[in-house]
C-alpha cells in the first residue's frame, strides 16, 4: 500500500486520516481516535497523534496579511523627514494580535504615530513624562550587529488586536538630521515588513539647493537581523531601483514585485535600504541657508593641510579579552600603525589589572618605529583584571609631558583611542571617580574617542568619559568584528583638519544659536549651527569662522545675503499650522529644534549639579512638546474615539530610569530579533493539504528544495473520489524537484484567463519552473481545513496544467479503497484515494 505524501513512513497515520477526514467530510474531533485506531496499530499510532496534528495545524494557521507597505523620506539640506505606513488584514475568524515594529535610525526623533483599527482612529500625543519609572511610555535602548555599521537602529513596537475579517493601518512618522561622516550623508530606511506584501514601495526624495554630488544607491544591507536577507550581488542598488536626478534634485524609488522580494527573502525581512550622497560645495566658509527666521549654518572645508596627530592606543588585555576579540583589535591596530603620517607621533598602552606601556614617551612616526611596535602588539596576552582608571592616567600623562616637553612650532592634536570590554575592576572602580581624575587630568586638552565591545562593558562611562572630553563613542557586540569596527572608527578620525574652531555671528541680531566652539574638525565630516535671526527684515548676515591649521591661524568672514522668503514645506511629517496666522514650521527651523534638543539631553548627561539637571531637563521638554519629538524626557499617548487612553509602548530612544544616553555617534543601535522560526525536519517531507470549495479541491504543496509553496485547483464534480499524489518512488511526485520563480514583461503571455491582480497591472507575469514546464502562477492566499484557515501561495493556473503528472480522470477511484489505478507513463503504481465533498 502506498502512503499518503505529507507521512513518514509507509504506515498510514493521524495526518493522513486528517486529510483524508477533510477531504470525505468525516468528523475530526470525537470519532477521530477511533478512526485512528482502526487503521494502525495502538503501539504505533498513539505516541505522534496529537503533535503531528497540532505541528500541521500550526503552520497553516492564519496571520494578519500585510497588504501594502510605504515609506517616503524627503531630504531637504540634509534634515530628513520619514513616514512609514502599512495596512495590515486580519483574515481569520477570530481576532487576532497583531504587532508593528519598525527600526528607525537612532539619532531620529519620532514625531507621530497613529494607528486606524476599522474606522476607529487613533492618535498619538506627545505629552510630558514624569520623572519617576512607570510612565505610560516604556522605553529601553537594545543593541544587536551590524557589519560595517556607523549608524545604529531603534525598534518602535506597537501591539493591538485586529478584531475577525477587519482591517488596520499604521502611520509613523521620524526626522533626523543627517550626518556626514567620510565625506558621505547617509540616509538608511528599514524594509522589514516580516512578510511577502502585494505593494511594497520606498520613495525617497532629496533636495539639496547648492547641489547633489555623487549620489549612490547601496545594495540591500542586513546584517542588524540574523538570518536575514542577502543582496542579489555584492554591488549596485537592489533590483527594481530607479533613480531620476538632476543638479539639485533626486528621487529614488525602490518597488520589488512579490517576486523580487521573495528572491531576496522570503520571510520579508529585506533589509536596510540606503542612499549616499554629498553636496557641491564652493565657499569655504560653508553654506548658508535662512528662512523665515531662521538660519543654518553648514560647515566643511575641504584641501587644507591635515594637523600631526599626538596619539596614545590603550588596548585592553584583560582575560576576558581572550580569543578573537584580542586577535581582531590587535590585527586593526597593525593597521591602524601603517596608517600614520610621517608628522603623527605615537604610543601603546596594554592594560589589565598591570599598566603596560610600550615606550614612556611618544615616539614619531618612522618606519622602525611602526615595526617595533607592530610587534609590541602582537606580544600582548590577555590576563588579569580591568583597571581603567590607570590606563588613562598612563595615556593621558604620555601626551602632557610630550606637549610640555617638546618645542613644537605645528599645532597638533592629541588624542586617545580607548578600547575596553568591561567594567573596572582594579584600582579606581567608582564611576564618578574615574569621570572626575580623567577631566582634571586631561584638562580639556586631550580628546578621548573610546570602543566598547561586548554586553559587559560599561557603557554609560564610556559615553560620559567621551562627552566630557570631546570625544565620541562607539559600540560593538562581541558577535561582530571588532577590528573592523575599530578602523572604520578611526577612518573618521585619522584626519584632523582644523584645531579650536570658533564660529561667530552678530550678538545683537541673531538669538537661540546653537553650538559655535569646536574643538577639532576631521576631514569628511561637518559642523552644524542653527539659530534665530532677531530681526527678520535685516539684509545679510555677517559669519566669521577663526580656527587653527598647522601653523597659522585661519580666519573667514563673508556675509550672507537674506532674502525674505516663506514657504509651506508640504513635506510628510511636518507640524500643521499652528493657529495663530503663521506658516507652517521650515526644515530650517527643525534643524534648530533639532540640534537645540540634541544639545539638551547631551549638557542632561553631563551635568553633575541637580539643580542644573532639572533646568536642562525641563527645557528640553517643553522645546520636544513643541515640536512633537519623542524624546527621553516625553512620552506619547494614543487618543481614540473611545474613552479609554490607549497605552503605546515603545521600544526606542533611551532608558528612563537611567537617564539619556549620549547624542554623539552611536554606532550599535537595538532591534528585535525575528520570531522563532519552525524547526526544520530532519529529512524534508511534502506537506500536502486539501479542502474544496464549490466542488473543487484546493491543494497546497511545499517544495523543501525550492523553499517555495504552490497550490492548485482541479475542477471536479461532488462525489469523486481522488487519489492523492505519490510517484512509484513512494515519496510523492514534488518532493525532490527543484523549482524557480521566473518573470517575464507583462503582456508577452498569452494566458488571458487569468489576468494579474489589480495591484499588478503592467508588473511582469511570473512562471514556476518545475519538471521542464513553465507554470504561470500567481501569489495569492487560500482557503484550507474547509475554509477555516488560509495560507499564503504561489497559485498555479489553469487546473494546474503542466504541475501535476497526468490528469484529472487519472486519479479517479472507484471507492474510497481504489489503490489499483497506474497513471501510465507517470510511474504512479498506486495513491490513497479521497473523496470530493
Amino acid at each position: 500500500m502506498s502512503r499518503w505524501v505529507p507521512l513518514r513512513s509507509r504506515s498510514p497515520g493521524p495526518i493522513m486520516l486528517l486529510l483524508l477526514g477533510l477531504c470525505l467530510g468525516l468528523p475530526l474531533c470525537t470519532g477521530w481516535q477511533e478512526e485512528a485506531w482502526s487503521w494502525g496499530g495502538a503501539s504505533e499510532q498513539a505516541g505522534v497523534r496529537v503533535p503531528r496534528q497540532l505541528r500541521l495545524l500550526q503552520r497553516l494557521k492564519t496571520k494578519p496579511l500585510m497588504t501594502e507597505f510605504f515609506i517616503k523620506s524627503t531630504i531637504i539640506s540634509r534634515y530628513a523627514f520619514t513616514t512609514v505606513s502599512c495596512k495590515m488584514l486580519n483574515r481569520a475568524s477570530e481576532d487576532q494580535d497583531v504587532e508593528f515594529q519598525m527600526q528607525i535610525p537612532a539619532a531620529a526623533f519620532i514625531t507621530n504615530f497613529t494607528m486606524l483599527i476599522g474606522d476607529k482612529v487613533y492618535q498619538g500625543e506627545i505629552t510630558e513624562r514624569g520623572k519617576k519609572n512607570g510612565d505610560r511610555v516604556k522605553e529601553r535602548r537594545n543593541r544587536t550587529t551590524e557589519d560595517n555599521g556607523d549608524e545604529g537602529a531603534d525598534t518602535f513596537r506597537a501591539s493591538l488586536v485586529i478584531p475577525s475579517k477587519d482591517k488596520a493601518a499604521f502611520v509613523l512618522s521620524y526626522e533626523e538630521l543627517l550626518q556626514r561622516r567620510l565625506g558621505k550623508y547617509e540616509h538608511t530606511v528599514s524594509v522589514r515588513p516580516q512578510q511577502l506584501v502585494g505593494r511594497l514601495a520606498v520613495e525617497v526624495t532629496v533636495l539639496e539647493r547648492s547641489g547633489i554630488a555623487a549620489l549612490e544607491v547601496l545594495p540591500l544591507h542586513n546584517s542588524r537581523q540574523r538570518g536575514g536577507a542577502r543582496a542579489e550581488d555584492d554591488s549596485g542598488p537592489p533590483p527594481s531601483t530607479v533613480v531620476n536626478q538632476n543638479e539639485t534634485f533626486a528621487k529614488v524609488i525602490f518597488k520589488p514585485s512579490v517576486v523580487q522580494q521573495a528572491k531576496i527573502a522570503q520571510n520579508g525581512i529585506l533589509g536596510d535600504f540606503i542612499i549616499r550622497y554629498d553636496v557641491n560645495r564652493e565657499q569655504r566658509v560653508g553654506d548658508i541657508q535662512v528662512l523665515n527666521g531662521y538660519f543654518v549654518h553648514y560647515f566643511a572645508p575641504k584641501d587644507l593641510p591635515p594637523l600631526p596627530k599626538n596619539v596614545v592606543f590603550v588596548l585592553d588585555t584583560s582575560a576576558s579579552m581572550v580569543g578573537t576579540k584580542l586577535q581582531q583589535t590587535r590585527d586593526a591596530l597593525t593597521t591602524i600603525l601603517h596608517d600614520l603620517r610621517p608628522q603623527d607621533h605615537f604610543s601603546v598602552i596594554g592594560f589589565s589589572n598591570r599598566i603596560k606601556v610600550w615606550k614612556d614617551h611618544l615616539v614619531p612616526v618612522t618606519p622602525s618605529n611602526v615595526i617595533d611596535g607592530k610587534f609590541y602588539i602582537h606580544l600582548m596576552s590577555p590576563s588579569g583584571g580591568t583597571d581603567i582608571n590607570g590606563a588613562l592616567q598612563a595615556a593621558i600623562k604620555l601626551l602632557n609631558n610630550y606637549v610640555s616637553h617638546n618645542d613644537i612650532e605645528d599645532r597638533s592634536v592629541s588624542l586617545v583611542i580607548f578600547l575596553t570590554d568591561g567594567k573596572p575592576t582594579v584600582g579606581e572602580t567608582q564611576a564618578s571617580k574615574i569621570l572626575n581624575n580623567t577631566k582634571e587630568a586631561a584638562q580639556g586638552q586631550i580628546c578621548i574617542f573610546s570602543v566598547g565591545i561586548g554586553n559587559d562593558v560599561d557603557f554609560k562611562l564610556l559615553e560620559k568619559l567621551s562627552l566630557d572630553n570631546c570625544g565620541t563613542t562607539r559600540r560593538v557586540l562581541e558577535e561582530e568584528n571588532a577590528g573592523a569596527q575599530l578602523i572604520g572608527f578611526y577612518d573618521e578620525i585619522r584626519t584632523p583638519l582644523l584645531s579650536d574652531i570658533r564660529i561667530d555671528y552678530p550678538s545683537g541680531l541673531v538669538e537661540h544659536v546653537t553650538k559655535t566652539v569646536f574643538p577639532n574638525y576631521f576631514n569628511g565630516s561637518e559642523i552644524v549651527i542653527a539659530g534665530k535671526l532677531v530681526d527678520r527684515k535685516m539684509d545679510q548676515l555677517h559669519v566669521k569662522v577663526t580656527a587653527s591649521n598647522s601653523k597659522k591661524f585661519v580666519i573667514l568672514k563673508t556675509d550672507v545675503p537674506v532674502e525674505p522668503q516663506k514657504v509651506r514645506n508640504g513635506v510628510p511629517g511636518s507640524p500643521s499650522s499652528r493657529g495663530d496666522g503663521e506658516e507652517d514650521p521650515n526644515h530650517i527651523e527643525h534643524v534648530w529644534s533639532y540640534l537645540t534638543v540634541k544639545e539638551l539631553l547631551s549638557s542632561w548627561l553631563q551635568s553633575d549639579n541637580e539643580q542644573e539637571k532639572e533646568r536642562l531637563r525641563q527645557k528640553a521638554q517643553d522645546l520636544a512638546m513643541s515640536y512633537h519629538f519623542l524624546t527621553p524626557f516625553t512620552s506619547m499617548k494614543l487618543r481614540g474615539p473611545v474613552l479609554q487612553e490607549d497605552t503605546l509602548e515603545v521600544t526606542r530612544g533611551m532608558s528612563a530610569a537611567t537617564g539619556p544616553e549620549t547624542v554623539m555617534q552611536s554606532l550599535r543601535g537595538s532591534t528585535t530579533q525575528p520570531g522563532p522560526m519552525l524547526k526544520k525536519l530532519h529529512n524534508p517531507r511534502i506537506k500536502l493539504s486539501k479542502t474544496s470549495v464549490d466542488g473543487d479541491p484546493h491543494f497546497v504543496v511545499d517544495f523543501p528544495l525550492s523553499k517555495l509553496t504552490v497550490c492548485f485547483n482541479i475542477d471536479g464534480q461532488p462525489g469523486d473520489i481522488l487519489r492523492l499524489v505519490s510517484d512509484h518512488m513512494g515519496s510523492g511526485q514534488f518532493l525532490d524537484q527543484e523549482t524557480k520563480l521566473t518573470e517575464e514583461p507583462a503582456g508577452h503571455s498569452t494566458n488571458l484567463t487569468n489576468p494579474p491582480l489589480p495591484w499588478a497591472e503592467g508588473t511582469p507575469e511570473t512562471f514556476l519552473q518545475v519538471k521542464g514546464h513553465r507554470v504561470p502562477v500567481v501569489w495569492k492566499q487560500r482557503k484550507i481545513y474547509n475554509g477555516e484557515e488560509q495560507i499564503d501561495c504561489w497559485f498555479a493556473r489553469n487546473n494546474a496544467a503542466k504541475l501535476i503528472d497526468g490528469v484529472y480522470k487519472d486519479y479517479l477511484a472507484s471507492h474510497p479503497f481504489d489503490t489499483a489505478t497506474t497513471l501510465g507513463l507517470g510511474g504512479f503504481n498506486g495513491s490513497e484515494p479521497s473523496s470530493l465533498n
